[in-house]
């Protein structure tokens, strides 16, 4: 009997070291928060279109953060204002800490004080060691194309 006492103490034992996971998944969002500069290509129509870019996620929780996609300068429809993608959900694999969020709807004020929604879809974020790699899909507005986005860029 003392010996099946012990062997489950132990047991016990063994089992409760996993909250150290758990307190590890609760900080991935303090982890990747910050801005990150690099270079944004976004293709719309076959058309590519690179700039330099700073990406900006935000705590939202323990496990989610925000994006804010910076503003496109442009003629007249091809400008277009600093979007916000709101509560994506962070995992963690191995060292790689991924961000994914299948759809995000939203609404902005463009130059011309007009009210614009806007759609982020497929959007994936990966978090290296101060790198992060985005790739998403934005449809703003009226225009009856998307915007194929891509980022790459390292932590200030």
């Amino acid at each position: 009997m003392t010996m099946m006492i012990a062997a489950v103490a132990v047991m016990l034992g063994v089992c409760s070291c996993g909250d150290d996971d758990d307190e590890q998944e609760a900080a991935l969002a303090s982890k990747v928060v910050g801005s990150y500069a690099g270079e944004e290509i976004l293709t719309v129509m076959g058309d590519d279109s690179n700039s330099p870019a700073t990406y900006v996620f935000a705590k939202a929780s323990d496990t989610t953060v925000d994006l804010t996609l910076p503003g496109m300068s442009g003629e007249g429809a091809m400008s277009l204002p600093p979007m916000q993608v709101k509560n994506i959900v962070l995992t963690k694999e191995g060292d790689v800490i991924n961000g994914k969020i299948a759809s995000y709807t939203g609404t902005v004020v463009n130059a011309d004080g007009a009210e614009k929604s806007y759609t982020v879809s497929d959007l994936v974020a990966l978090f290296g060691k101060d790198i992060v790699v985005v790739t998403y899909t934005l449809k703003y507005g009226n225009m009856p194309f998307a915007f194929v986005g891509s980022f790459s860029g390292t932590k200030k």
